[in-house]
């Protein structure tokens, strides 16, 4: 077999890793690692044949040897279990130690902002300090639609400590408008991780929103808390988590805002995409969209769909690619994406890329691979996990196009955003 016409198995993410790192054939692959072993091991009889590299590339990639796992960590970047390679009982890589330490430093340093512990001084709290607080809210939106959000983070998690802290002096509805803004900052703080990829922290700020919620005893600030939970279980891929806690959400609709509603009715559409129910899907939207007009509440969370041009048909273009209607969601990411501004960088850069996914499944690689250079630039300067979450799904809606020349050229394209991801 020629390497113009080898056919690789099912292992994509070594094959990914490979053409990353340059090597464009299986051959090249098992030579320059052999290479490499010989003078990582100094020892001139490692060797990994094509053979073997190939097999590590089908559908059965079996396990190396420890030392040869230490070798293609070395050349790759990656341990073998993060290459679609078969993990026996009991391996324990050289740095697991060390990677459980530092899992424990980043989740104290994810609640740190939360949970502080014993009494605090008391102080007196002015109620002017809901509206300074809420204020700075605002500010905090805008900014993460143009900087992403590690920059973000440290703010919004200190600010929260600080209302915190209020909390524990405040009395009366100067206490309740505090918990009231203080579940908002949460729930931001949530987002900021889910948006950076740290689902684990993502759940726990979500899970604080839900408790600030319920003791602020605001019915509205407790449905938007089961949505934010909805928007972790949607990003999990578990669609019927996600209908259960928009239904549960939405329950006493009667008493909730316009803008509740929708919120609640579109995190379950998303959860119908999930499902493969495009029914429900476009029911839950179109019936959105008749609330939409009625959006009038001066609360100062929850306004993506005030401040998001084409919220609806955003959500309804990203739930159709999801259910693989391809061209379907390009005519919508079309029309979206006129009307997003250029300065909604992060926004923009998601939605481009499911435009690119899209694109694919409507059997459009070249124009995916358009989309997908803007995209890249987006990413690297954003940082966005979840803009490169969207991106990994494009490699796998390209899949058809892998061995032909759209699809090297899109490995190039996103190897700045993949490699270390």
């Amino acid at each position: 077999m020629t390497p113009q016409t080898e056919r690789v198995g099912r292992n994509d993410a070594l094959r990914a890793a490979r053409l990353r790192t340059g090597w464009r054939t299986i051959e090249q692959a098992a030579a320059q690692l052999t290479e490499h072993g010989q003078r990582l091991l100094d020892d001139p009889h490692f060797t990994v044949s094509p053979r073997t590299w190939r097999r590590w590339e089908g559908d059965r990639p079996g396990w190396p040897p420890e030392e040869t796992a230490i070798v293609v960590h070395d050349a790759l970047g990656r341990w073998p279990e993060d290459l679609g390679f078969t993990t026996p009982p009991g391996w324990i890589r050289p740095e697991c130690h060390e990677e459980e330490h530092v899992k424990r430093r980043a989740f104290a340093s994810v609640t740190a902002a939360a949970l502080v512990a014993g009494p605090v001084a008391p102080q007196h709290v002015d109620p002017a300090l809901i509206d300074y607080f809420q204020t700075q809210l605002e500010g905090h939106y805008r900014a993460d639609m143009f900087l992403g959000p590690h920059d973000l983070i440290g703010t919004v998690s200190a600010q929260y400590q600080l209302i915190d802290k209020l909390v524990r002096s405040a009395k009366g509805e100067t206490r309740r408008g505090l918990l009231r803004v203080g579940a908002a900052y949460a729930a931001l703080v949530g987002w900021l991780y889910q948006d950076a990829g740290d689902m684990d922290g993502a759940s726990f700020w979500r899970g604080v929103t839900q408790e600030i919620a319920m003791r602020s005893r605001d019915a509205h600030l407790i449905c938007y808390s089961l949505v934010n939970q909805a928007q972790v279980r949607t990003d999990l891929g578990d669609g019927h988590a996600v209908i259960d806690l928009c239904e549960a959400a939405r329950e006493d609709s009667h008493r909730l805002v316009p803008k509740v509603r929708i919120m609640a009715m579109q995190q379950q559409a998303h959860g119908a995409s999930l499902t493969r129910d495009r029914t429900a899907v476009d029911q839950l939207l179109d019936e959105a969209g008749g609330l939409l007009g009625r959006v009038d509440d001066d609360l100062p969370w929850g306004n993506a769909c005030r401040r998001t041009p084409g919220y609806l048909e955003v959500q309804r273009a990203t739930c159709y690619g999801r259910l693989g209607l391809g061209t379907e969601a390009v005519a919508l990411w079309g029309q979206v994406l006129d009307v997003v501004p250029e300065t909604a960088r992060r926004d923009r850069g998601v939605y481009l890329a499911r435009h690119a996914t899209a694109a694919a499944g409507a059997g459009e690689p070249d124009q995916a691979l358009e989309i997908a250079r803007t995209v890249a630039d987006i990413a690297v300067e954003t940082r966005s996990a979840r803009m490169r979450r969207e991106l990994v799904t494009l490699q796998r809606a390209m899949r058809p196009w892998q061995d032909a020349p759209v699809g090297r050229d899109l490995s190039e394209v996103l190897a700045p955003v993949t490699e270390g991801s």
